[in-house]
């Protein structure tokens, strides 16, 4: 037995004394072009790791609890692949590693939407062979701890790798690398139908007394939880589930979808913090450009939840930025018009109030939804639009325009409503109509449709019922009939100009 033991720990010896590096560090990856280069790892503790790159050499060493970590200065981009050597008691290559724009994109599914399943699937997938286009997918893992290590490797972008990709991801890259003409990475860390609490880290979400509650009540659910009676739910419905389908095929139907396992509150994808410590902390402190994000749908669910989002969608920039100790640049998906009851418009309005945070963007989509699909299949605007915000903000590059139009304040002139923009060269309504979308009250916060007609970069609002208008909203509905356009034909945010208190959608 002592003997046996001694040869399994002898052959275990070489495993514990490997080099190893994050599933980051794959061939094909992508380096950050113009900023300090972080590469970690893992090997024994006090051991020497030497790193080479370019020419370059760099030396870690190994702390007691197992990790290394060094920076490489920073570096022009670099369309001809460069090889990164790890050496420590055993050498690691990493081959054809390109040095360009690094972005990570995140959220639910309308991120997570393939390429193959949108509108523009066909000729993007055929025009997908881009050698200096790279692609990484985090795998969806929840964890109650922020996780060190995960999986996933780089690919080349072709008509093979790229549909099975984040359509908005790629549209996006896809642009970018087609303007700037230097090597693109992207990231994919996205999961379907989750909550912006699930993204973010736990502590800085226990700082805010509402989100601390929603905690509280996830740690109740957690103790109360009888895996034995989930199952037996579950059982149940199975059982009910297997009726339907007998059903369905006798009637020549399309079967219903199987029921899914109540999972252990502890391993919900919602449960806050969960994603983040499973998906987005593995990626600290990879060096990224920015963020592109696309969620809000699943905040959508009652007006107090779509308050909060103006808490938290700032919360979570913040903390991003401070877990990379970088500006990272930020931009979000303003969500996409959908014909549903529910408090749609507020979570957009806590998307354009972000924008009051540094480096920030946000592309305007209510013009390209679906009114009977939460998921609508144009993708390649969205991408764009979030493409022509980097390029100006980000890259510097002299655009046209680069935003829809904002609101930037209001003055009340006897019975009409004054309205100021930003982004407002060349304002206009969409295919020369009459302006729509606008609605006014007086102090008794009746609303009506209001006239409104354009003057200069500007747009007055009145109705000859109100003669002492005070508020005005313009696309405040989660459909909205609405036509404010600038000349570069990008629409104007929904907005309000009251404080009103809204109770129901």
């Amino acid at each position: 037995m002592i003997r046996s033991l001694c040869c399994l720990l002898l052959l275990a010896s070489p495993a514990l004394a490997d080099v190893r590096l994050p599933a980051l560090f794959s061939d094909h990856l992508v380096l950050q072009a113009g900023v300090n280069l972080p590469v970690w790892g893992w090997a024994d503790p006090g051991e020497e790791v030497t790193l080479s790159l370019a020419g370059q050499n760099v030396v870690a060493r190994t702390g007691a609890e197992g990790r290394w970590q060094t920076n490489f200065p920073p570096m022009k981009a670099q369309a001809e692949p460069l090889t990164l050597t790890v050496e420590g008691k055993n050498k690691l290559v990493v081959q054809d590693v390109l040095v360009g724009e690094v972005w990570l994109a995140s959220g639910q599914s309308n991120m997570a939407f393939a390429l193959k399943s949108s509108r523009d699937a066909e000729s993007a997938i055929a025009a997908a062979d881009q050698p200096k286009i790279r692609l990484f997918t985090v795998p969806g893992r929840t964890a109650q701890t922020p996780l060190a290590e995960g999986e996933g490797k780089w690919v080349v972008a072709t008509p093979v790798s790229a549909p099975d990709f984040s359509a908005v991801a790629w549209f996006f890259g896809s642009e970018l690398h087609r303007r700037l003409g230097a090597p693109v990475g992207l990231i994919d860390a996205s999961w379907g139908g989750t909550d912006i609490a699930a993204w973010t880290s736990e502590p800085v979400q226990r700082e805010v007394p509402a989100l601390q509650a929603q905690i509280e009540i996830w740690n109740r659910k957690a103790a109360s939880f009888d895996e034995a009676a989930a199952k037996a739910v579950h059982a149940k419905r199975v059982a009910a589930w297997k009726e339907q389908v007998a059903k369905a095929k006798a009637a020549g139907k399309t079967a219903p979808r199987g029921p899914r396992p109540e999972l252990h509150p502890d391993r919900d994808p919602n449960r806050p913090a969960n994603l983040f410590n499973g998906m987005i902390a593995q990626l600290v402190p990879y060096a990224l450009r920015g963020v592109i994000w696309y969620q809000g749908e699943h905040n959508c669910a009652n007006v107090e939840k779509a308050s909060l989002y103006a808490t938290q969608l700032p919360l979570l920039v913040k903390d991003w930025r401070a877990q990379w100790d970088r500006d990272l640049a930020f931009a979000w998906v303003q969500l996409p018009n959908f014909e549903q009851t529910s408090p749609r418009p507020l979570v957009r309005e806590a998307m354009l109030k972000s924008l009051s945070l540094p480096n920030t963007g946000m592309a305007v989509t209510i013009d390209v939804g679906e009114a009977n699909d939460n998921h609508p299949k144009d993708k390649k605007t969205v991408g764009e639009r979030l493409a022509l915000w980097a390029q100006a903000r980000v890259y510097g590059r002299d655009l046209p325009a680069w935003s829809g139009p904002l609101p930037a304040g209001h003055e009340i002139r006897g019975g009409e409503v004054v309205l100021k923009f930003e982004h407002a060269r060349g304002l206009a309504a969409r295919d020369g109509a009459a302006l729509r979308g606008f609605v006014i009250a007086g102090a008794d916060q009746q609303w009506l449709p209001a006239q409104a007609r354009l003057e200069g970069e500007t747009v007055i609002v009145s109705h000859p019922k109100i003669t002492a208008p005070v508020a005005v909203r313009y696309a405040w509905a989660a459909n909205p009939d609405a036509n404010l356009v600038n000349g570069a034909g990008l629409p104007a945010s929904p907005f309000r100009t009251d404080e009103w208190p809204i109770t129901a959608p």
